[in-house]
């Protein structure tokens, strides 16, 4: 898995941008396919477009910067304005994550024609380079594409999980979509207490699409 050893103002910097990146790609993908889908608020409220300042919950924005958590942004569509509630919505929170999952083939395809290198913002640096912004874009949108799949609420992977589920099984995850939040929280209280069990859970498939991706 791709980490830097110590965190600088450069890699502060080279994240920032980064995220403002891919939340933006990926909240437009969330209301461009759900208007496609026939929900008219995104045109409505102006969410289609790739302007940040439209997109990104600031405060949320500025926590993943400096914690790595936050709520980075939302997009205003309903399964119930869409011409089909199941499959219309599942395509609607799936392009979320896989726009994320397209942004990093696009960033290791210009690796593997040698456009760039893997590096790391070193101490005392304080602007990212050209390498330092590209490594942390590619680690950082497959990072957001798996975070987002975990199904517990409300990540988009529980939304997508409740569509794929028959409806009976659909109805009880729906009955306990408080509960699995909690579960969430709980998991996020104990990695400050060191014990990351999220890392244990997204690491491995994190390892497996570097190697498929890079080759390393």
């Amino acid at each position: 898995m791709l980490l830097s050893g110590s965190i600088n103002i450069a890699q502060i910097l080279g994240m920032a941008l980064v995220l403002l990146v891919a939340m933006t790609v990926h909240e437009w993908a969330h209301n461009y396919v759900g208007w496609r889908m026939g929900d008219p608020v995104p045109a409505q409220t102006g969410r289609l477009t790739l302007n940040p300042l439209v997109h990104i919950y600031w405060p949320g924005w500025l926590m993943w910067v400096l914690v790595g958590f936050g709520i980075l942004g939302s997009a205003p569509i309903s399964e119930y304005r869409m011409r089909d509630r199941r499959w219309g919505y599942l395509a609607a929170v799936a392009a979320g994550p896989v726009s994320n999952l397209v942004l990093a083939v696009i960033v290791a395809v210009l690796y593997r024609l040698n456009l760039w290198e893997v590096d790391f913002a070193r101490r005392g640096d304080i602007l990212p380079s050209f390498n330092v912004i590209m490594t942390l874009m590619f680690q950082f949108n497959v990072l957001l594409f798996i975070f987002n799949l975990i199904p517990l609420f409300p990540f988009d992977g529980w939304h997508i999980l409740r569509k794929l589920l028959p409806p009976s099984q659909a109805a009880v995850l729906e009955r306990y979509q408080n509960e699995t939040m909690y579960i969430f929280l709980f998991l996020i209280a104990l990695s400050f207490l060191n014990i990351n069990v999220i890392g244990q859970i997204i690491t491995p498939p994190m390892n497996f699409l570097f190697q498929v991706l890079l080759g390393i």
